[in-house]
């Protein structure tokens, strides 16, 4: 009798990341690595390639500098750092150095959102969407999952302007098959024709995905996005979605004032009314610590909740109650 072989263990966005990054690096000479001691490329031989990773140390705001000057003389300089260090304590880099001169600088972002919650609020990255798409030319990109995480970093490498990865810290599951990644193309996991689910990150589009199912149920049908480019952002897709309908759920990891909730009101109220229903976390320190789903819970971004707001939207829509 055949042994069944166990499951591999999930791996992180991060870890995708990482190793990805060791593959490409020995073979395109303009890339560089640029370490702020995370401990992420530990034991990573790169081979041939090892006088290209530089750790420069805590030094986040140095980081982002010398990523610019390496940008300027022809590299493709890959920053590393924690997603609440890279929008707060480095941005004025990031503005004047890196944005201001549309320079090819990837910031790669771990322990994002509430990845880091056993760490508390200083290391919680609840404001990094907002603050990094707010700059001109900056691209963000959140990957839904470790697999997307690869296939978004390698086009993201070809843009020619600096962008942001969005990473958490641990493994997630992964999302169920869709069409094919296209950065700056949203992907429709779900058909529906009562309501729109749009959702940005691994646990929110996880969450989405559960509260059409407990929709189905009741006889609600959803459409369900994943946006995992939030600039630029998908408006055609989104319109193409909400059809005749006039209100669309947001789902994301963020919180609730600025981030990928706040760019699709801003961009869908330029073209159409529409009623956008926010759901994130509150807009206040995180009080407690615990893991990344407990916190996402006890903050709201769940299915329950998403279903609740769905299940609203639709009895009070156009026509009056269903």
């Amino acid at each position: 009798m055949a042994t069944a072989l166990a499951p591999a263990p999930a791996r992180s966005a991060r870890e995708v990341y990482r190793d990805t990054v060791a593959a490409l690096l020995p073979g395109e000479p303009r890339l560089v690595v640029l370490d702020s001691d995370t401990g992420l490329f530990g034991g990573v031989d790169f081979g041939s390639a090892a006088d290209r990773y530089l750790n420069l140390g805590i030094a986040e705001h140095t980081l982002m500098g010398a990523a610019a000057g390496l940008a300027r003389e022809g590299r493709i300089p890959l920053v590393n750092t924690m997603g609440a260090f890279a929008s707060s304590r480095a941005v004025e880099a990031v503005k004047i150095d890196i944005a201001m001169g549309n320079l090819p600088v990837l910031i790669a972002a771990t322990h994002c959102g509430v990845s880091a919650g056993h760490l508390g609020p200083t290391h919680h990255a609840l404001e990094d969407i907002a603050v990094m798409r707010a700059l001109p030319h900056m691209t963000v990109v959140v990957p839904g999952d470790a697999a997307g995480t690869e296939e978004l970093l390698r086009q993201a490498l070809t843009l020619g302007g600096p962008v942001y990865l969005r990473m958490g810290r641990g493994a997630t599951p992964d999302l169920p098959a869709g069409p094919p990644l296209r950065l700056g193309r949203a992907q429709r996991l779900r058909e529906g024709t009562d309501v729109t689910l749009a959702a940005c990150g691994p646990y929110p589009v996880l969450a989405a995905l559960e509260a059409a199912d407990l929709l189905a149920a009741e006889g609600i049908s959803a459409t369900v996005l994943h946006l995992h480019t939030v600039k630029p952002l998908d408006t055609p897709a989104l319109l193409s979605a909400l059809g005749v309908r006039d209100t669309v759920i947001t789902v994301e990891e963020h919180w609730r004032s600025g981030g990928f909730g706040s760019a699709v009101a801003e961009a869908l109220s330029a073209v159409r009314p529409v009623r956008v229903h926010r759901i994130a976390l509150p807009d206040e320190f995180v009080p407690v610590a615990g893991s990344q789903r407990y916190l996402l819970e006890r903050g709201g971004v769940s299915a329950r909740e998403i279903a609740a707001r769905a299940r609203a939207s639709v009895e009070t829509g156009p026509g009056g109650p269903r």
